[in-house]
């Protein structure tokens, strides 16, 4: 539930990394940003939700984007009655089947190249993770990578790579997809019912 202040409780626990803010005691900087950001654009504060799940699922700059942002992001569009499950959700879905496309076809445009690559570089070892599991649960790498955020953008970027068939990828990734938004739909429940 929102607090005296409309911010949810949910999320807003400042942090060492963040300083408190002396007009919401208790929140942090960049919450209160984030929510007076949403309140100001209502109308379009919706559209955060697939860009943070696209961005979240992109090679590259997923291993940047933190998941606990879209769900931060969902919470507060909740608690705020900006928007519903039935609207974030779908949108969710949009964008992250938005992103593991980009990267599933930057990965085959690329091919062996994309190794090379400073970026590739210097995530190695998180390449290395994404092979490996490619190789040990094969087509439900799909699936397990949607759910581990370290290597969430780069199991489709090494599937592309390896040539795996681009209709099975689609149909795959759309289940995996499915599965990943009705987990986000529990996790944002939870924090608007039990939780908050």
């Amino acid at each position: 539930m929102a607090g005296t202040t409309g911010i949810p409780a949910a999320g807003c626990v400042a942090s060492p990394a963040t300083t408190a803010n002396p007009e919401y005691p208790g929140r942090n900087k960049i919450d209160t940003f984030i929510f007076e950001w949403l309140q100001r654009n209502r109308d379009i504060a919706i559209f955060l939700v697939p860009v943070f799940a696209f961005a979240e699922a992109c090679v590259g700059i997923g291993l940047l984007i933190s998941g606990a942002i879209l769900v931060a992001i969902g919470s507060v569009l909740l608690a705020n009655d900006i928007a519903n499950l039935s609207q974030i959700l779908p949108l969710a879905m949009a964008g992250a089947l938005l992103g593991d496309h980009a990267g599933f076809y930057t990965g085959r445009w690329i091919g062996p190249r994309f190794h090379h690559f400073t970026f590739a570089q210097k995530h190695r070892a998180k390449l290395q993770k994404s092979e490996a599991m490619i190789v040990k649960y094969g087509p439900y790498a799909i699936f397990i990578g949607r759910f581990l955020p370290a290597i969430r953008s780069l199991i489709p970027a090494m599937l592309g790579i390896s040539g795996f068939n681009a209709a099975r990828y689609s149909a795959l990734d759309v289940g995996a997809c499915l599965l990943w938004s009705a987990c986000l739909g529990v996790i944002l429940w939870a924090i608007e019912n039990v939780i908050g």
